[in-house]
């Protein structure tokens, strides 16, 4: 009789998404960070070099300027541009939204008030004409230069006083290096943005200004959840059992899958207002919000991760205290890889409890590996007692 051996189906390693939400993840954030750098010194550079060869497309509440809008069908940018610039506009602006909102912009400013009103009512009736509709259904507003000038200021004073509330919060909840890092990832994702408008020739209006606030307050806001991971590890598994750069690299790993998620829940609204808002339904104002909104929800996910972490590290490393931890790792050869997030949570049970605990190698002091390393009986561990109950 004739025995078949049986073999156990090999279990399929989890994929990185599993891993991610499993808490298993090990990815070396700081040992990378060159790589982030790199892209965002990269889109950076691009941007400032748009801005020196063409600048920034500002709108008439920047520099002034006059408007047109109407709703049309079937009319192309050329068509337009070339329409308008006979009739005396010059460099004009033309924006065609959702296939039926064409609004014209352009700098009227330098000529005088006689003129201005010539060249408005020609614009009007050439769009009129254009758009087969009445010369009543073409709306026209216009700024002057000293309002765009004070909307200017306006905004810079805005980001100021931000960026002051937001180095003074950070600088008491937790300390000034963390706050320096923060400060200078909501730098970058100015920079970022403003690269990208540049780039792409957004244009740039109060509602940018707005957008871009409001990306700076949800980028410091996963900047200050990750900052209070790094400081719960600090205390819970530092004293020399892990570098600055290890810990920073655990609270990432810990924090990535909600920081993901955040992202996307947030992202998924602002593409929902482009495509409907501004493509379908042609709303102008929709589009200059959404388009920043965009870039700096992804500018914002992107710098929490990658640059105000990494930034911490390099600060914190120069510290004598965390240097002089490094160097005693680096002596026992105790450093390793990155601890994923269910190691540091066992680590922290095991040591809670005087059960056996390592980290990167280094015995965690008041475990049962350091009481039998000291000689110790095992009997000496504490061990959790059980509650009797009485026999009525």
């Amino acid at each position: 009789m004739s025995t078949v051996e049986t073999t156990a189906p090999e279990q399929k390693a989890p994929g990185a998404f599993a891993r991610l939400y499993r808490g298993q993840t090990r990815f070396d954030f700081v040992g990378r960070r060159r790589w982030w750098f790199g892209v965002s010194m990269a889109i950076i550079i691009i941007g400032i070099v748009a801005i020196s060869v063409r600048g920034l497309n500002l709108g008439i509440d920047f520099k002034g300027g006059a408007s047109w809008e109407v709703q049309a069908k079937n009319l192309t940018v050329q068509q337009v541009t070339t329409a308008v610039e006979a009739d005396g506009l010059s460099q004009p602006v033309v924006t065609i939204l959702g296939g039926r909102t064409v609004q014209v912009q352009a700098d009227i400013n330098s000529l005088s008030a006689s003129e201005q009103a010539q060249v408005s009512a020609k614009v009007v009736a050439t769009l009129a004409s254009l758009a087969h509709t009445n010369q009543n259904n073409v709306s026209q507003s216009t700024v002057g230069p000293t309002w765009g000038g004070d909307v200017t200021s306006r905004a810079i004073w805005a980001l100021a006083i931000f960026f002051i509330a937001v180095v003074i919060y950070i600088s008491f909840r937790f300390e000034p290096k963390m706050a320096l890092a923060a400060f200078l990832a909501m730098i970058h994702d100015i920079l970022v943005t403003v690269g990208v408008y540049a780039i792409f020739g957004f244009q740039v209006t109060p509602d940018t200004v707005v957008a871009i606030l409001t990306i700076l307050g949800y980028s410091l806001y996963d900047t200050v959840v990750l900052f209070d991971r790094v400081r719960d590890n600090v205390k819970n598994l530092g004293g020399g059992r892990l570098s600055y750069s290890e810990i920073v690299n655990l609270s990432m790993n810990q924090t990535l899958a909600r920081s993901i998620n955040t992202s996307l829940v947030a992202i998924l609204p602002v593409l929902a207002v482009l495509v409907v808002g501004a493509e379908i339904l042609g709303a102008t104002t929709l589009l200059n919000y959404g388009v920043a909104l965009f870039v700096g929800l992804l500018s914002g996910a992107y710098s929490s991760i990658f640059i105000a972490a990494p930034l911490l590290a390099i600060m914190k490393e120069r510290e004598q205290k965390w240097r002089a931890v490094r160097q005693r790792l680096d002596a026992r050869g105790a450093r390793g890889e990155t601890m994923s997030p269910v190691e540091a949570a066992r680590t922290k049970a095991s040591a809670s409890v005087g059960g056996s605990a390592t980290v990167s190698g280094v015995i965690v002091p008041g475990s049962a590996a350091a009481r039998a390393q000291a000689g110790l009986p095992p009997s000496d561990v504490p061990r959790p007692r059980k509650s009797k109950r009485r026999k009525n």
